[in-house]
């Protein structure tokens, strides 16, 4: 465990799948670095199904809240907080399970949660200093989605669109798109330019802020 004599700041980024999440974490990474911000990728949380045969873990639900293990999400961004290097699971798309690795996440003076339903459980709401919602049209994130399912997790189109129209369309319209009234600040044009602009000059005053508390 690290003493730190401050709270980090926690930024919520959350938003349909396809929105734009994704770059907006990544510019405020690639803007500070990895000793001033760590990444916690709420994609990597979903349930463990090792005792699921293969065929079921494909039918599950995973566009609904109840498919991510939230106390040890709660539990991994409050140790990060207190100072504590966490063991962050690893999700394998391509077998709908964990996989047996993990990956070290050290705290940071900015922490970053990233996902579907960043701000949708209020334990996890609480942490966050600053709360995005990434607000991206139907259509684009969709293309997006059929995009990365096929490039990167070895989906067909079919499984897509019928996944799509099944679970991700009606669960974004009520579990997700709500979550929009908890946010601080809405992208309503995915991650823009300027409004990725204003979020990193806000990091790096509370970054400076930071240091000069640090002793």
């Amino acid at each position: 465990m690290n003493e730190i004599s401050y709270l980090p700041f926690v930024i919520g980024v959350a938003g349909g799948s396809g929105s734009g999440k994704s770059t907006v974490t990544q510019q405020v990474l690639t803007s500070f670095g990895t000793d001033m911000v760590s990444v916690v990728m709420q994609d990597d949380y979903y349930r463990d199904q090792s005792d699921l045969p293969p065929e079921v873990r494909r039918k599950q639900n995973y566009d609904h809240p109840q498919a991510f293990d939230w106390p040890l999400l709660v539990q991994h961004v409050q140790a990060l907080r207190n100072g504590e290097t966490i063991a962050m699971p690893v999700y394998d798309f391509t077998i709908d399970n964990r996989s047996d690795q993990t990956i070290l996440v050290k705290p940071a003076p900015v922490i970053v949660i990233e996902g579907l339903f960043a701000l949708y459980d209020a334990d996890l709401r609480d942490m966050m200093s600053l709360k995005i919602f990434v607000d991206t049209a139907a259509d684009v994130r969709f293309i997006r989605r059929m995009q990365r399912d096929i490039a990167e997790r070895g989906r067909t189109m079919d499984s897509i669109v019928n996944q799509y129209l099944e679970t991700v369309r009606p669960m974004h319209k009520q579990f997700i798109e709500p979550t929009k009234r908890e946010a601080d600040v809405i992208l309503p044009h995915g991650a823009n330019d300027p409004a990725v602009d204003v979020i990193t000059t806000k990091v790096a005053s509370v970054i400076g802020q930071l240091r000069l508390q640090r002793p």
